[in-house]
């Protein structure tokens, strides 16, 4: 038992230490779209930099870049508004060239204390966004910014950087950095609360001239948990904190004026002010003008009126998530929904690509021993879960690095696909017996001996290797856990990998505690090379399937081009035994060197640009490219907005196309003039998709949602459709098609 102990901890770190170098030098970039650092955090106590989210201007009429200012743990940078004594980020573009406009992008703030005053603005690390427009499209751009900021602890230290890069002309191709601006770029208000669910009400004055308090109101399509509100105006007046009533959907905050001057009389009445609602990663700005009185808060909410809802009184953001806590799900709720969703994530069809291995690892055991069995499905297991610690480990790290993550983004990463379409190619080699021998490293001892059934290597491998193209879409419960990870600390984030892992390999817990489940199927015999043989179809059809991501993805060229070279691959093992068996020893060299043309192909090859999006009619649907800001518009018309979001990674998205939105029923309703039909293709990494998914706290597809009158802020779809599904939140969008489709 000790011996099998040590087996498996040994096993576990070798998996995490080849699939952490592997994923991490998937995700690797150097592409020189940042400044160097103004100075060492060892030397001050703040620090910025340059960063832009592509490596050339492209043919872009506009581009985006951020200030990204690190700071000492503990120290803080202001908002717009400061609050307190301290002034905002301030930027010189003079000496910039082919620089229209340089539009800065203020994230909402968080409320802290600065020697005694509430402040607003960032702690640790921020991101501002800047939309900079060239004066000359496709022409190089000279980025010049001299940034002054404040960093403050319980010392304010005044900060200057003279921050320099050169955008050249050439390809606008993401930059390693396009997915923390963009991350960013999500938490500034935005002045639209349908796209994130938060609407303004109404706002009024109450108390007395000497004392005024302002009112405000807002809503939302999902119980509050930790809103807090910014007040804005003129600089002779001060808003002190606020106290807030809460009611399920709907607060109302309380927010004392004040003069700065000391001035008895406060004259704020039609005063023009902007408030910002920040609640969780979404932020709403309106402008108000209240009035004495203003609006009927018993109208809104009468438990609000009546002095009920929950009352929380001068809290900040961190005191209200306090108070408001019992609204959100507890960390045991959350593991539970993981275990659930990774146990159902084994019916649905974003597994089909592994059915095959899934289905030899159970026959390959017949007639075996029970001990056999008892191991070979425990180390499945580890190899399962130990995929899902590397997947959580990226996930803290790409959130370390204040960049955007998501569920099955991997599959955007032209590295990873080539590395799984090698991996697929060298099991169906070796289950058509095209091979036996012992490759050099870790592939000898994983890929190699998997069909074997004998190696607990081979065994661990093939069941990270599931785990890793098992999870490019999202199912039921999965959802709710992924999102709780994303938004938490480390601890969580771990807890909750952990629990899908062990959710996905339940069936192989299950055959480990019961073996005899298998053992009583037939034992292997000749037999097996027929199933082998069958089933390496399943993997061959899984290569074809990522070789047209990768055609979508980068080009069709590249993606030919890694076939041909996988054709290769094979021709050089059938060749094998026609060869003297001293020139058969550089075969495994002959292999190396193809796999790393393969890796090379992607960057050696021109990528192909993205198609100017139109309208792309299949079946009856007419798809209309994804345009979020359009979507208030088509509502106040009238119209129900359906948005898809997919990718042709996503395997559960094409079987809701195929198997609902495209057939039947649903795609005649879709095809009605008073319904449009967005579609967002999230094939290739995309700043905007990725913001609006966050805008739903989703980071994961599949994802639909319908927009209506009676849904302005959008109704979301489960993960995997039916017709029913579908037309009833087509119906419940608007009263109009409601009647329609009944």
């Amino acid at each position: 038992m000790k011996t099998n102990a040590l087996r498996f901890g040994r096993l576990l770190t070798l998996g995490l230490a080849a699939q952490i170098i592997a994923l991490t030098g998937a995700f690797a970039q150097t592409d020189g779209a940042a400044s160097d650092w103004d100075g060492s955090l060892d030397e001050v106590p703040a620090r910025a930099r340059l960063i832009a989210a592509t490596t050339g201007v492209g043919q872009l009429d506009e581009l985006r870049v951020g200030i990204e200012i690190e700071l000492e743990p503990g120290f803080k940078t202001y908002w717009r508004t400061p609050g307190g004594p301290g002034f905002p980020t301030s930027i010189d573009w003079e000496g910039s060239t082919n620089l229209d406009t340089a539009a800065f992008k203020w994230p909402a703030p968080t409320r802290f204390d600065v020697l005694g005053f509430d402040s607003f603005g960032y702690i640790d690390h921020v991101i501002f966004p800047i939309e900079i427009i060239p004066i000359e499209i496709g022409q190089p751009v000279q980025l010049r910014a001299n940034v002054g900021y404040l960093a403050c602890d319980d010392i304010c230290v005044p900060m200057s950087a003279d921050l320099t890069l050169d955008l050249p002309a050439g390809p606008a191709a993401p930059s390693q950095f396009a997915n923390q601006i963009d991350q960013f770029r999500a938490r500034v208000p935005v002045t639209d609360g349908v796209m994130v669910g938060l609407n303004f009400e109404g706002a009024g004055l109450q108390g007395t001239t000497d004392a005024p308090l302002v009112q405000i109101a807002f809503s939302a399509t999902e119980p509050f948990v930790s809103p807090d509100v910014f007040v804005e105006g003129p600089e002779e007046i001060f808003f002190g904190r606020p106290e807030m009533r809460l009611d399920g959907n709907t607060v109302v905050f309380t927010v004392p004026a004040e003069d700065a001057f000391g001035e008895e009389q406060v004259n704020i009445s039609g005063q023009p002010l902007r408030v910002t609602l920040v609640e969780g990663g979404r932020a709403l700005e309106a402008r108000i003008n209240p009035e004495w009185g203003g609006f009927d808060v018993a109208a809104l909410s009468p438990a609000i009126a009546s002095g009920g809802g929950v009352g929380i009184g001068g809290l900040g953001a961190a005191g209200a998530a306090g108070a408001t806590g019992a609204a959100g799900l507890s960390i045991f709720a959350v593991l539970v929904f993981a275990l659930l969703g990774g146990m159902i994530l084994n019916i649905f069809p974003c597994v089909l690509p592994v059915l095959s291995i899934k289905l030899l690892s159970v026959v390959g055991h017949g007639g075996g021993s029970t001990r056999e069995v008892r191991t070979g499905f425990l180390a499945s297991v580890a190899g399962i879960i130990a995929a899902f610690l590397v997947l959580a480990t990226l996930v803290v790290g790409l959130k370390a690095a204040g960049q955007t993550v998501g569920w099955g983004i991997q599959f955007q990463q032209p590295l990873f696909l080539v590395g799984m379409i090698l991996l697929l190619t060298l099991f169906a080699c070796n289950m058509w017996g095209l091979f036996e021998i012992r490759l050099p490293g870790l592939v000898s001892d994983t890929a190699v001996r998997h069909s074997g059934g004998t190696s607990l290597k081979g065994h661990f491998f093939s069941g990270s290797f599931t785990t890793l193209l098992a999870t490019p879409c999202t199912a039921p419960f999965l959802t709710t856990a992924i999102g709780f990870a994303l938004t938490r600390g480390i601890g969580e984030v771990y807890a909750v990998f952990t629990a899908l892992g062990v959710g996905l390999a339940m069936p192989f817990i299950l055959i480990a505690a019961f073996p005899k489940m298998v053992t009583k199927l037939p034992k292997p015999g000749p037999w097996m090379i027929t199933v082998k043989k069958v089933l390496s179809l399943a993997l061959v059809a899984t290569a074809v399937w990522l070789l047209s991501v990768m055609a979508a993805q980068v080009s069709l060229l590249t993606a030919s081009t890694v076939a041909a070279l996988m054709v290769v691959v094979a021709l050089i093992f059938a060749m094998r035994k026609f060869i003297p068996a001293r020139a058969g020893r550089a075969v495994p060299v002959a292999i190396a060197a193809v796999a790393i043309f393969a890796f090379a192909t992607p960057a050696l090859l021109p990528r192909s640009e993205v198609a100017s999006a139109g309208v792309e009619v299949r079946a009856e649907v007419a798809y209309q490219p994804f345009d979020p800001a359009a979507i208030p518009a088509l509502i106040s018309t009238g119209k129900v907005v359906f948005v898809h979001v997919t990718a042709d990674w996503c395997i559960t998205c094409k079987v809701n196309e195929k198997r609902v939105l495209e057939v039947g029923d649903v795609a005649s309703a879709l095809a009605r003039d008073d319904i449009v039909v967005m579609e967002a293709d999230w094939t290739r990494p995309n700043d905007d998709i990725a913001a609006y998914l966050a805008t739903f706290d989703r980071f994961g597809i599949p994802f639909d949602v319908v927009y209506g009158q009676d849904t302005p802020n959008g109704k979301t779809l489960p993960e995997l459709l039916t017709a029913n599904a579908v037309l009833t939140a087509l119906g419940n969008a608007s009263p109009t098609l409601r009647l329609a489709l009944n």
